[in-house]
Formats: structure tokens, sequence, C-alpha cells
């Protein structure tokens, strides 16, 4: 009689947003595309383009000044914009615990997948940053999907990654990533460190909500319960 051999367990997966969560660019972002509107004869005032940062470059510009404006000058605007920032990436810091917590996620065996929609050279600087590459699974960029976020495409091109089908759970700091999860059917802890409110972040469906990453780093156990939540 052949003896049933156990099933193996499916790690549970950890998809994490980069900008804002991970990295503190959101403000540095907001300057940017501030400065490139205003290059363009756009006023947006900086409390404005704070409120959209977390979108992807594809869906920020029609969201500030109008599908029609969007329509004609957007490739000049995100140009001018990846110019800014360009000047202040090296200004760019790790968020505190960023790095100990990824290692955390590999060391208690969760599948990990950074989900991004900046740059691919941007991705690559946060990853050297964070001294990541050997702590994740796998990332994504803007060029793996036609519309970034608040469209779930990001985050259905990190399960692929992922290659799992257990249950998974998105990390990230905006009402864009939220809203992004949500799209595809996963839940999310948000942390406030890319200045959005807890009002504003439960609102768009954040699960749960914390202060900084040293929160999620003491109560890793709990995150099993919150990816259960989208399974």
């Amino acid at each position: 009689m052949a003896i049933a051999q156990p099933t193996p367990k499916i790690p549970p997966t950890v998809i994490l947003d980069i900008d804002g969560t991970l990295v503190d660019t959101n403000y540095h972002h907001a300057i940017a595309w501030h400065r490139a509107l205003r290059a363009h004869g756009q006023a947006v005032q900086m409390w404005k383009v704070h409120r959209h940062i977390g979108m992807g470059g594809d869906q920020i510009v029609a969201a500030l000044i109008g599908e029609e404006r969007a329509a004609e000058q957007g490739d000049e605007i995100r140009a001018a914009e990846a110019e800014a920032y360009e000047g202040l990436i090296e200004e760019v810091e790790a968020m505190k615990g960023a790095h100990e917590l990824l290692r955390d996620l590999r060391e208690k065996g969760f599948s990990t997948i950074l989900a991004s929609s900046a740059k691919e050279a941007e991705v690559e600087h946060y990853l050297d940053l964070l001294d990541a590459r050997d702590l994740v699974d796998a990332w994504t960029t803007s060029a793996d999907v036609e519309k970034t976020k608040p469209a779930a495409d990001l985050v259905q091109v990190a399960l692929e990654k992922a290659e799992g089908e257990g249950p998974a759970l998105m990390i990230g700091d905006s009402v864009w990533d939220v809203k992004a999860a949500s799209a595809a059917g996963v839940a999310t802890l948000a942390v406030l460190t890319g200045g959005f409110s807890e009002e504003e972040l439960r609102e768009a469906g954040a699960v749960e909500v914390v202060r900084e990453i040293d929160q999620i780093r003491e109560r890793l156990g709990g995150l099993l319960d919150l990816a259960a939540a989208s399974a």
C-alpha cells in the first residue's frame, strides 16, 4: 500500500509597493511632477500633485490636467518629470526597517514580489538601495504592463511572477495601491509613510493601516490572517 505523501505547503505571497512604502520618494516625485507641469504651462498646486502620487506616469498626467491636454502634452511632461526626478533620486533614502522587513519575509518563507510602476532604471536603483536582489523572488516595473496603478495590471503580473496559488497580501502606502490590489482581488495592508491618511486608506479598502514598517515586522504572523482574507 502506497504511503500518502504530504501536500506541499504553498507559501503565502506578499506583494510590496516600492515608492513611498520601501523608499521615501513620494515628495520627491511630487516636486518632479510639479516642475514638469509648470515647465509646460500647467499650473497644478503641489498638494493636488501629491494626492495623485502612486499613480503611474501613464495615468497621472490625465488625472491632473485632463484627457485633452494630456493627449497634447503628456509625452513631453512625462519626459520632463523623468529628467527632474533623475536630479533628485540620489537624495532618496530607504524607509526605516525596509531592508529588515524583506529579510524577515524571506526567513519566514513568504514569496515576496516587489510591484512597482516606476521606470526600470529607477527600480534597479531601489533594488541596490535596499540591498534587495537576494531577498525577493521577483519585481515589476511600468514596462511590464499597459496600464499602471490604480489599474489592477501590476498586481496581477506580480501574482503571476509569484507562481503560487496560496493567499496573497499587498503592502502599500497610497490609495492607488489599495485600489489596484482590490481590483485584483487582493487585500492591502497600508502604511502611512506615503502621506495619505488612515481614513483615506481605509476608505479605499485597506484592511489594516500601520504607521511604519517596523510595526509590520512586529506582527509578521498576522500577515497570514490578512492574506487569507483575500484568498
